[in-house]
């Protein structure tokens, strides 16, 4: 299995006046590295950086036959590394490690109130990709021209509903009150999964536990190495991490997605 691939890219997309959208052809990268949905690329972003740009990718699709499988990245600039790729144009290649980490262990059959947040709405497409039909998705923005992938939602979920922070836009609040109300209503979910900055995932950790469902959350920290050696993306557990023997788990190799209550939130 090839961990470091060439990939072009087939298209170039802004979703709103900071999100883009990157769609790759990725050799045989989905075929022998998908795991579940949640997973993330590394992406070397110049010559002259060392460190390369952990991306969760939004959708994937394995290709047919002689196909190259496909991604999508979705990412805002945020440094020097996403400033350099948001300067890439189709017909480009990157220099991309991947799939890595572990995702959403979703089953096909199963039933997922999905909550993103800000530039963590793009991974819960390819949760509600993967279980069509049967999850239910509360997106959030900060106001309304923030809105993205709205129309990629409601086209394979049951229901969507989207809150913004000014009210500009769908609800006026924060998603956490979606999923409380969501919840009080229908309690059939098998899980919560999760996607956004970490005081939207202890709001909403906190809420699923109240109405005793399971949540999944997917975290985010700096990184280096990508693949566990560095120790450099370390979140704090609850429990002894078998690898480094303190109350540590890499991010990159352990997770992203964890159990909201094996995590210090």
């Amino acid at each position: 299995m090839k961990v470091e691939q060439k990939c072009g890219i087939i298209s170039r997309t802004m979703l709103n006046d900071a999100a883009i959208s990157l769609t790759l052809e990725a050799g045989d990268m989905v075929r022998t590295a998908f795991r579940a949905p949640g997973q993330f690329v590394h992406i070397k972003c110049g010559h002259s950086r060392l460190l390369r740009r952990p991306i969760s990718v939004c959708s994937c699709q394995a290709g047919e036959g002689d196909a190259p499988d496909r991604l999508t990245v979705v990412f805002e600039v945020r440094g020097e590394g996403t400033a350099w790729l948001a300067g890439r144009r189709e017909g480009q290649s990157l220099d991309v490690m991947g799939l890595l980490g572990n995702g959403f262990p979703i089953e096909r059959e199963g039933r997922y109130l999905l909550v993103g947040g800000g530039i963590g709405v793009p991974p819960m497409l390819g949760c509600a990709q993967y279980a069509p039909g049967r999850c239910t998705a509360i997106l959030g923005f900060r106001s309304g021209d923030r809105v993205m992938l709205e129309e990629q939602f409601r086209s394979v979920c049951s229901q969507v509903q989207v809150a913004t922070d000014d009210g500009s836009y769908g609800f006026h609040g924060y998603v956490d009150a979606l999923v409380r109300r969501e919840l009080e209503g229908d309690r059939g979910y098998d899980a919560v999964l999760a996607c956004g900055p970490r005081p939207m995932l202890r709001n909403v950790a906190r809420a699923a536990e109240d109405f005793g469902v399971r949540c999944l959350v997917s975290m985010e920290e700096r990184m280096a190495c990508g693949v566990g050696a560095c120790l450099g993306c370390v979140c704090k557990s609850k429990e002894v991490d078998s690898h480094s023997h303190v109350h540590n788990k890499r991010v990159c190799k352990d997770g992203p997605v964890f159990l909201s209550t094996e995590e210090e939130l």
